[in-house]
């Protein structure tokens, strides 16, 4: 999935735990909604739709007030809260007394308020932009013109463009400084092309492991033992709606391998045209002249 690694929310892969964080408060409420799947959404405002409902028919059935409605039947304080809060209003059941009429206001002013937050989120869910970018679920490091190279692949399920695309790559890990300190540290990983005019079908994010690199002489074990995680981000313009859109993955240390290259996705045909092969997009082989490490 783009942007998403299971592992950041995996308690078993936790690498560190958090102390003194603050706690979930009614201001994220709107990312939440905006971030989670739909059936999420749609549950949470039926339940609120139901809740409140449940609510204002036992202030009903208390009250009572309600013309052609049983006596202490709660079925038709139910139906008729629905009824006022989705200004429905069939004519057989009303308000007759002064408490009825009053808590009709409430319930009707409480269908506005909810009325309007579940539009304006709905349509701000259904109008984001998500780009569906897709990013190997490994990385590999392998040479490439003798030169050892992190490579990392990047795909576009949806088919459209992306403009003025550009990648970024940056290696997490702890270090300690010459003052004996822990610190954990981004090192920015430079690629050998970073920015493209347009970004349509894949991409290749290359970094070379040369004597300025953050990785030189890095090995599996000291990814792991310095709790090394490697951040890869694409950013651009969708080319549809020319809306901003921006794409995220990440990997452990024992998603990164040394010593592997990734299958090849393109084959030429005897025609003269170019198969290419989108179940190859994950395949990774090991180099011939290394053993095969994980």
């Amino acid at each position: 999935m783009p942007g998403y690694r299971p592992h950041l929310f995996d308690p078993e892969r936790a690498t560190a735990v958090v102390l003194g964080r603050q706690r979930w408060g009614i201001r994220d409420a709107y990312h939440f909604f905006l971030g989670a799947p739909w059936w999420v959404d749609v549950s949470l405002i039926a339940s609120i739709f139901v809740g409140a409902n449940l609510c204002f028919a036992c202030a009903y059935a208390l009250l009572g007030g309600v013309a052609n409605a049983r006596p202490g039947s709660f079925e038709d304080a139910f139906f008729f809260s629905v009824q006022t809060m989705g200004t429905i209003g069939y004519g057989e059941m009303y308000p007759v007394s002064r408490a009825a009429n009053l808590l009709v206001t409430c319930e009707a002013l409480f269908s506005l308020v909810l009325t309007a937050l579940a539009t304006g989120l709905v349509f701000a869910k259904f109008s984001a932009v998500r780009p569906r970018v897709v990013f190997s679920r490994r990385a590999v490091i392998t040479k490439v013109d003798g030169v050892p190279t992190l490579i990392v692949r990047i795909g576009n399920e949806r088919g459209n463009y992306i403009a003025e695309v550009e990648v970024r790559m940056a290696l997490m890990r702890t270090e300690r400084t010459l003052e004996g300190r822990t610190l954990y540290r981004v090192r920015d990983l430079v690629l050998v092309r970073s920015r493209g005019p347009a970004f349509s079908r894949g991409m290749t994010a290359m970094h070379t492991i040369d004597e300025a690199s953050p990785l030189m002489g890095a090995t599996p074990d000291s990814l792991r033992i310095s709790d090394a995680e490697l951040i890869v981000t694409l950013m651009g313009i969708d080319g549809t709606t020319g809306q901003y859109v921006h794409a995220r993955c990440s990997y452990l240390d024992d998603e990164v391998l040394f010593g592997h290259h990734f299958s090849d996705m393109v084959t030429e045909l005897p025609d003269g045209r170019i198969r290419i092969d989108l179940r190859k997009f994950n395949e990774i082989e090991p180099d011939n002249d290394e053993p095969k490490r994980h």
